[in-house]
């Protein structure tokens, strides 16, 4: 299926983009999250009519992401969660529990702009994640795990 792009999508192409993509990745993803649209004659047309209007907007979101990831970048949240003596948790810190304590800290974070390579924080300790907030935006914030042997 051809469809054109809304947004900028990793991997795939820019805004306006016109890609050739799996029904399936189409129809399941960019079309439901509005990241694209299905490339037919009207709605090339509409995207042409609208192309400086979604440019305008792109630019604005990609400026909010950056002013956030100043503020993001080098910040520190510290989260206590249950462990043992020899320093393992009982559970994990996820990307969600990070998102929340950024949350509290007055940043808007989703938990799935939390990205966590090594998998979930299993140990005390001090671990840097990275928080993507656009395509091209990322900033690294430091988490430290305390353990609670209560």
């Amino acid at each position: 299926m051809q469809v054109i792009l809304l947004d900028k999508v990793v991997n795939l192409g820019n805004l306006g983009d016109i890609v050739k993509v799996k029904d399936g990745y189409a129809r399941n993803f960019l079309i439901p999250t509005g990241a694209a649209r299905r490339a037919t004659a009207v709605a090339k047309a509409e995207f042409e009519a609208k192309r400086a209007e979604l440019e305008k907007a792109a630019a604005e979101k990609l400026a909010a992401a950056q002013a956030l990831s100043e503020k993001l970048n080098g910040a520190s949240v510290k989260i206590t969660q249950k462990a043992g003596v020899d320093g393992r948790l009982f559970g994990s810190i996820t990307n969600a529990d990070i998102a929340e304590e950024l949350q509290k800290a007055g940043f808007e974070v989703h938990k799935a702009q939390v990205r966590m390579p090594n998998g979930p924080l299993k140990m005390v300790g001090d671990a840097t994640v990275l928080v993507a907030l656009h395509t091209d935006v990322s900033a690294e914030v430091s988490v430290s795990v305390y353990g609670d042997h209560s």
